[in-house]
């Protein structure tokens, strides 16, 4: 992590070490990651966003959110860092979906007397976070918006039919007025956001009011979800066949 206090070798220890290329972030445009033959290339990346439509946002690539997701994947990574890198994510990510809500424009004076046209968040909004996992996104929502409402759903997979099944969810009494952001750090297969949203709809809330917040997502779980509700939004920071399913474990201290 580029913050760390680690000591730098001296550059007269007599010792030869591999030249490492450095890679400087580029102020026009992101700078792609180096990819391995594993990864799917910045291409495939967007053939998936014209397949699934402009309903997937994807977060600008930087060498900033690279690094925090390269963190989040590696199995060395100690449960500290791992949760310091993850909220750092989730800021991000929190951060461009309240970008996706409606402001109006609205004039404040300053206190040298002047007008200064702006804009305001406009009210009408809740968080929902998909227990337990998406309870890890709660914070960084509440630091960004301290007086947001947010409810809770509890799925999990039925023993015998290995379904999704919904256990518990509490909203707020009005949530079918409201613009609602919906917290899920993992989409692997799309099957519990799909019940999720389904007791969202139940409860008058339109797929169009919806929006996904995600860290990672896999390109049949987000092809699910946008097929099974072609309205939604789904905002994440990457698509990925291969999803850091351990998320929830390791946030958590329960691995």
């Amino acid at each position: 992590m580029p913050c760390h206090n680690q000591q730098m070798n001296s550059v007269n220890s007599g010792q030869d070490h591999p030249v490492k290329q450095v890679r400087f972030a580029s102020s026009s445009s992101s700078v792609p990651a180096v990819l391995t033959s594993s990864e799917p290339s910045d291409a495939s990346t967007l053939h998936i966003q014209e397949n699934l439509g402009p309903q997937l946002k994807l977060l600008p690539l930087n060498d900033q959110i690279r690094e925090l997701q390269t963190i989040i994947r590696d199995k060395t990574t100690s449960r500290g860092d791992f949760v310091f890198c993850a909220d750092r994510l989730i800021r991000l990510v929190v951060e461009e979906g309240l970008n996706q809500l409606p402001y109006s424009e609205c004039t404040v004076t300053t206190p040298t007397g002047y007008k200064y046209e702006g804009v305001k968040f406009e009210r009408g909004n809740c968080g929902v976070s998909i227990m337990r996992s998406g309870e890890a996104m709660e914070q960084g929502l509440r630091d960004c918006c301290r007086s947001i409402r947010i409810g809770k759903i509890l799925i999990q997979s039925d023993e015998e039919t290995q379904k999704a099944k919904v256990y518990y969810a509490k909203f707020p009494p009005d949530v079918y007025r409201r613009k609602v952001l919906l917290m899920y750090p993992i989409l692997s297969t799309g099957n519990t956001v799909i019940e999720a949203v389904k007791v969202l709809i139940e409860h008058g809330v339109q797929p169009r009011h919806i929006i996904l917040l995600s860290l990672f997502s896999t390109p049949h779980g987000a092809k699910s979800i946008i097929q099974e509700f072609p309205d939604i939004t789904i905002l994440t920071t990457e698509v990925h066949p291969v999803a850091p399913t351990h998320f929830g474990q390791r946030y958590f201290g329960t691995d």
